[in-house]
């Protein structure tokens, strides 16, 4: 029962903040989606939309590999995990594959990113971003905006 425990309580540990990393990656998905779906209204030119379908497939791509690295390296750690006497090093070991894994994924999604935008004016930029969700969650200075109660 305990390693029962143990195991799931390891599994939410690096689950979650991988699935709130993959959301924040996901941003660039949205973004470059969101670029090719509303090209009309950002002005996008016929050149532009050519050079940004390719990068957003590919960035597709990209995510559909890491997740599955990914979930394959958290599957690894779980049966590293199975034992009550685990290898300590080989646990250590687990845990920087799925943080290498992360950090190499989100250094390809932050290249794509930087590729979509120079394909992007000034002005279509601000468009872009302004259509973007969720965009301001988190940063400094922006207050969230709630119903004051009776």
């Amino acid at each position: 029962m305990k390693k029962w425990m143990l195991s799931l309580v390891l599994t939410f540990v690096l689950a979650a903040p991988a699935f709130a990393q993959r959301m924040n990656m996901d941003h660039t998905g949205d973004m470059g989606k969101l670029c090719i779906e509303h090209a009309a209204m950002l002005g996008l030119t016929d050149g532009q939309i050519a050079k940004l379908k390719p990068l957003h497939n590919d960035m597709l791509k990209k995510q559909a590999r890491f997740q599955a690295d990914l979930k394959i390296a958290e599957i690894e750690h779980m049966e590293i995990m199975d034992v009550q006497d685990f290898d300590m090093d080989k646990a250590r070991a687990s845990v920087e594959t799925m943080e290498g894994l992360k950090k190499s994924h989100q250094m390809a999604m932050l290249v794509t990113m930087k590729e979509i935008r120079t394909l992007l004016t000034h002005e279509q930029f601000k468009k872009m971003s302004a259509m973007m969700p969720m965009k301001s969650v988190g940063k400094p200075g922006v207050k969230k905006h709630t119903k004051k109660r009776k």
